[in-house]
């Protein structure tokens, strides 16, 4: 099980992103740059997130220049778009869910109990969306001094100002114990991995 659990995770990884081509993914279509904060932010990478064998969701990392390490990405003075596309239906509780529970395995406890109420909000706004169908679109927007804005099928849901909300949220990727480390290193760019087209 360990064995098709690491094969999954490889499946997972995307590299080498030329900044002026068009990403594709399990489908999905990442933009070479995106706008954030008034500001262009180039594809730093992307990779698919797999639950067991299923695909959950394809993800994309826009960041103002190349970064390759997870303190990178979580520098406050950094301004970044994570960009999450449905790959199979998900009820928006247990998208929540699987979100609050990454944060707390990846949060100090300090930060964690300084962002409990905006954890608590972050949770309702996916469980008030019901049901993610396939292609639906998630953004995660950072702009330094903004806050952090989410973004859930074309609508915005909400701007948290909470300081350590944005780094905590991102920590589901970048900290500690992220989905999976093939995922995170895809994210990050690393030329190891390559577009396995799925």
């Amino acid at each position: 099980m360990r064995q098709l659990s690491r094969a999954l995770a490889a499946l997972a990884a995307f590299a080498c992103i030329s900044a002026s081509a068009q990403v594709t993914l399990a489908g999905v279509k990442f933009d070479p740059e995106a706008t954030v904060g008034g500001q262009k932010l180039p594809l730093n990478g992307a990779g698919v997130r797999f639950k067991a064998v299923f695909k959950v969701y394809a993800i994309g990392l826009y960041t103002p220049k190349k970064v390759t390490r997870n303190e990178e990405v979580l520098d406050a003075r950094v301004p970044k778009r994570l960009q999450l596309v449905a790959l199979r239906d998900v009820g928006g509780d247990e998208f929540g869910k699987l979100f609050s529970r990454a944060i707390e395995e990846n949060a100090t406890r300090e930060e964690f109990s300084k962002s409990i109420n905006a954890v608590i909000r972050m949770g309702q706004i996916f469980a008030d969306q019901k049901q993610f169908t396939k292609g639906d679109v998630i953004l995660v927007d950072y702009v330094p001094g903004g806050g952090l804005t989410l973004t859930a099928k074309g609508k915005q849901q909400e701007v948290f100002k909470e300081p350590q909300f944005a780094s905590i949220m991102y920590k589901i990727w970048f900290g500690a114990h992220p989905p999976d480390t093939s995922l995170q290193k895809a994210l990050l760019g690393d030329s190891n991995y390559t577009n396995t087209g799925l």
